[in-house]
């Protein structure tokens, strides 16, 4: 018995963050990592999307705020266009209603 016991105390627990980096480190050597050429056009492409994307959403909100300047000021032509794009909105929904069917 007194083996055992003194057996026990000689496994030691294996410290729980040491453990982490170092299946960290070995995780790490086995990803793919892009080279320098790769990387600089992986973020060219990222800054063309980001920037068009701006553009996109900056030109959307001017010309909702001009529309809704419009309806404010109950423009004829605004309401028109809001007419207009809800009947195309209904006619896209049944449209798109009656593929599914």
């Amino acid at each position: 018995m007194a083996k055992k016991k003194s057996a026990k105390k000689k496994t030691k627990k294996e410290n729980a963050v040491l453990r982490y980096l170092r299946e960290t480190r070995v995780e790490l050597r086995k990803v793919h990592w892009p080279t320098r050429q790769e990387a600089w056009n992986l973020t060219k492409i990222v800054l063309t999307v980001t920037v068009s994307m701006a553009l996109f959403l900056g030109l959307l909100d001017y010309l909702f705020a001009l529309e809704l300047n419009g309806l404010i000021i109950l423009d004829e032509i605004a309401i028109g266009i809001i007419v207009v794009g809800l009947v195309a909105g209904v006619l896209a929904v049944m449209i798109l209603n009656r593929q599914r069917a």
